[in-house]
């Protein structure tokens, strides 16, 4: 029996993906068929491929409820928080700020000569 014909393999193709783990290809042409019987051979290959990994962003938690003023009167500050979900790997974003702070005032603190006798009395 004649053999079938077939091209060379073409050159494979780029990986399926850009990054991480894809598959690539490569194909042959069928140039003229067996003379007697049928041409069996494979006309497409397939085979995974490996680039470096895939960038991972960091990816955070929702802001945290203000927390109350760290002082009873007069000027202070409050904060807020949020937590790292995922940290960032293989050149992904990096983590923006995870503490807030900002400044909260009260009424005014009460200071004077008259405010030890106050005290004093409210004691007894």
């Amino acid at each position: 029996t004649i053999p079938c014909l077939l091209s060379p393999w073409s050159e494979w193709s780029d990986c399926s993906v850009t990054c991480g783990k894809g598959m690539r290809t490569r194909q042959r042409i069928l140039k003229s068929a067996a003379e007697l019987g049928d041409c069996n051979e494979e006309l497409e290959q397939a085979e995974k491929c490996m680039l470096p990994e895939c960038p991972i962003d960091c990816e955070l938690t929702e802001w945290s409820q203000w927390s109350e003023c760290n002082t009873s009167c007069g000027k202070g500050h409050m904060i807020r928080t949020r937590m790292i979900k995922i940290e960032p790997q293989f050149g992904g974003t990096a983590c923006p700020e995870t503490v807030q702070r900002t400044k909260c005032r009260l009424r005014k603190c009460l200071r004077g000569p008259g405010m030890e006798k106050r005290r004093w009395k409210e004691a007894r």
